[in-house]
């Protein structure tokens, strides 16, 4: 680390507030294993995008996010179009969807073992055009899983609740009580050159395996691959998400009859009413919405191969 420049880019409302009350004992303990480095402290949500550009800015040539997946998410697009600099993570928030992919570990000491000596994997990472909720035109990057329908609405009621019982359960209960409320409309969805319509509840696109807590909607996809896993969710009805659900956390939920996996560099998804979309389980907008993958554009620490 002597020749290189570590910044922490630190969100303290993650893990429920705990991380801010904590960062003192973890930059110490992070330190005595050998990492260290200047700290930029989020202070509203966002923040931490100008952040990270700061930090590149300043000469730094490793960016250490500790933080959640919407932490990872505000940091990469601070510096999606920027070189020259080393991704880790430091896993502080309540779903762990991004690390699980890259089997980077919760545990802090293991976390910084991977910051200081894992491998780099370049990976690649999904740009978004979309409409914002103001109505203009949008502009976003994702690392992990993004999505068109049913799930934006589910990341937000997750979002507003109490997470105090952790990532997992606060999303599985979203879900079921979004899902009851919600009408099911006519979508339309392309992949690369497979085009399909009809009544939908979503789009989940993937670069990494994992979403909502720990589960695993596209188990087969590869961040590094140069294509998204697409998974179309059809006009499913509740006893099928009933039994469907609990085997999403397992990756046994396919084959299933309501459900397509397509892969493809380049997919849009339209509906007759706007859909709330979203990326790394924030909702910065709605359909129409394109999603381009923009491969090996990160370069993040995981750990060594075994």
């Amino acid at each position: 680390m002597q020749s290189e420049k570590a910044v922490f880019l630190v969100n303290p409302a993650s893990a429920g507030g705990s991380t801010g009350r904590r960062w003192p004992e973890i930059a110490h303990r992070a330190a005595a294993l050998g990492l260290a480095g200047d700290a930029l402290i989020s202070e509203e949500a966002g923040h931490l995008a100008s952040l990270a550009e700061e930090a590149l800015a300043g000469g730094a040539t490793r960016l250490v996010v500790v933080g959640g997946d919407g932490s990872v998410n505000e940091v990469v697009n601070g510096v999606a179009e920027r070189g020259g600099f080393e991704l880790a993570v430091i896993p502080r928030g309540t779903g762990w969807d991004f690390v699980r992919t890259h089997g980077i570990s919760r545990d802090l000491e293991a976390a910084v073992d991977v910051a200081l000596n894992g491998t780099v994997r370049e990976i690649d990472l999904g740009l978004v055009s979309f409409r914002t909720w103001a109505g203009a035109e949008g502009r976003a990057y994702f690392a992990n899983v993004a999505s068109a329908g049913i799930s934006g609405a589910i990341a937000q009621r997750a979002n507003e609740a109490s997470k105090a019982l952790g990532g997992k359960i606060s999303y599985y209960w979203a879900t079921l009580a979004v899902f009851t409320r919600w009408q099911t409309g006519e979508m339309r969805v392309s992949v690369d050159d497979e085009i399909r319509g009809g009544r939908m509840i979503d789009v989940i696109v993937a670069n990494g395996r994992y979403l909502g807590g720990g589960m695993m909607m596209c188990p087969e996809a590869e961040p590094d691959d140069g294509l998204f896993d697409a998974l179309v969710i059809g006009d499913v009805t509740k006893r099928d998400l009933l039994f469907v659900l609990p085997k999403t956390y397992r990756g046994k939920h396919l084959p299933h009859p309501r459900l397509e996996l397509l892969r493809g560099r380049v997919i849009t998804v339209d509906a007759d009413e706007p859909l709330p979309i979203e990326l790394d389980g924030e909702q910065p907008g709605t359909t129409p919405a394109r999603f381009e993958v923009v491969p090996r554009a990160l370069r993040l620490r995981v750990p060594q191969p075994t």
